[in-house]
């Protein structure tokens, strides 16, 4: 039974709790950016540089092998309307965590700064000496 609930205390530590919901928090995020960029972004910057969508731009190495309706062999092509898609999510994604972060830390308030020490006794005892050797 002891094993059992030190797993329930380490699952429900609140940072465990925390990073798990960051961490689907994020993947929903992606799906969206993701959506976002191959759905109305791509389309528009290939309608923009007109190329089509962008998110389909292939360099095409060898044309696909085709025997009637059937495929001998398939096309093989660089497909870098994907990267440049995926680049451009990456980019945003990564702003927008950054400004979350920068928030964050905005939001955290300054630790103050701790107090001076006070000062021993031997530094009590020798500034009085000081001071009355200043005044004789």
């Amino acid at each position: 039974m002891g094993m059992i609930q030190e797993f329930k205390d380490f699952a429900m530590k609140g940072n465990l709790v925390d990073m798990a919901v960051g961490v689907v928090m994020g993947a929903a995020f992606g799906t969206v950016t993701k959506a976002f960029i191959d759905g109305m972004f791509m389309p528009l910057i290939g309608l923009i540089f007109n190329v089509g969508d962008l998110s389909a731009a292939k360099i095409i190495l060898s044309n696909a092998v085709m025997e009637g309706d059937k495929v001998v062999t398939p096309e093989s092509a660089i497909m870098y309307g994907n990267f440049i898609g995926a680049i451009i999510n990456f980019i945003i994604v990564a702003f927008v965590m950054f400004l979350i972060i920068k928030g964050i830390n905005k939001m955290k308030k300054a630790a103050p700064a701790p107090a001076p020490a006070a000062p021993s006794a031997q530094e009590v005892l020798l500034s009085e000496i000081r001071d009355l050797l200043k005044k004789q």
